[in-house]
């Protein structure tokens, strides 16, 4: 990553993507499709849609028999990667085939370019897209009053922000009303190394040095690591948490004992179950990351 003049980067590095898949008469199990949510900001969607829920004719009707939404957001430090990325397609993919959901996964603006808070105000006009879009593959299939915002790493701080942004004004979203937050490997910071940041600081897939440039990238310009956005157990926690309390979310915290990021996901729960807020966590051995069985359950 190099950085330029006019404060943008050059991303050496190009991850492999997967175009979206909608055509119906393909015989794969779950269909995609990007859609544009706002040309000017370049922000779109892909969505994902279980085949046989669009080979079901008619299309389920009635809010019980349709299913769950699951709004998506991906990782990479807030500053590389795509709802594009392989890896982030085939995730989606498998959610929505092993869980039956219909899911949403946003490409937001990424920083430099666009520092915090862009990113969440992407998630928030995605949610009020969702809304009031009358998009086929979600009014039909998707039962809206039961959505959940998940992301990974840098998604799951996204999907926490946002979820903060629209706390005070669930009522503007309504019919779709914010069942839970699935985080998974949320990217959580701080000025203060953690014991697992010590421990891990050369770790092979997340160094230390990574994730101090990508807050430095991330952040909004002039603030430190103990900024809310990167430390949400530093400043305005039992205000969040009331927020959260008052929309009536639960949570699921998933990670694990190998990432760096692990102690601080751990004072993350901690602080909710403080709060008073409903969590699970889920925090397995090594560096294995077993998620969608707990997903599935959670949203049960």
């Amino acid at each position: 990553m190099v950085n330029n003049p006019d404060g943008s980067v050059t991303r050496l590095v190009t991850l492999p993507s997967t175009a979206p898949s909608p055509d119906h008469t393909t015989h794969i199990p779950v269909l995609s499709k990007d859609i544009t949510v706002n040309p000017d900001k370049n922000l779109w969607v892909r969505v994902f849609l279980p085949r046989e829920a669009r080979d079901s004719t008619p299309p389920a009707a009635g809010a019980a028999k349709k299913l769950p939404l699951i709004v998506y957001f991906h990782g990479g430090g807030f500053v590389i990667c795509s709802a594009a990325t392989t890896i982030f397609h085939d995730l989606c993919a498998l959610m929505a085939a092993e869980i039956g959901a219909v899911v949403v996964s946003v490409e937001y603006r990424l920083a430099p370019e666009h520092r915090l808070p862009a990113a969440y105000e992407d998630g928030v006009e995605t949610l009020k897209w969702i809304k009031s879009s009358g998009e086929a593959w979600v009014s039909e299939y998707a039962d809206v009053s039961r959505c959940y915002l998940m992301g990974s790493s840098a998604g799951g701080n996204l999907a926490y922000f946002a979820g903060l942004h629209v706390a005070d004004s669930v009522a503007d979203l309504e019919p779709l009303k914010i069942r839970g937050m699935i985080l998974h490997h949320p990217f959580f910071g701080g000025i203060h190394r953690s014991g697992s940041e010590v421990r891990l600081e050369n770790d092979g897939v997340l160094p230390l040095c990574s994730t101090d440039l990508m807050w430095e990238l991330a952040l909004p310009e002039g603030v430190d690591r103990d900024h809310e956005y990167s430390n949400p157990m530093a400043k305005n926690a039992s205000e969040h948490c009331s927020k959260i309390r008052r929309v009536g979310c639960k949570f699921l915290v998933a990670g694990c004992e190998g990432d760096l990021l692990h102690d601080r996901q751990v004072e993350f729960v901690e602080m909710l179950k403080g709060n008073g807020v409903e969590v699970e966590a889920v925090f397995e051995r090594g560096d294995c990351h077993a998620l969608f069985g707990h997903v599935k359950k959670f949203m049960a």
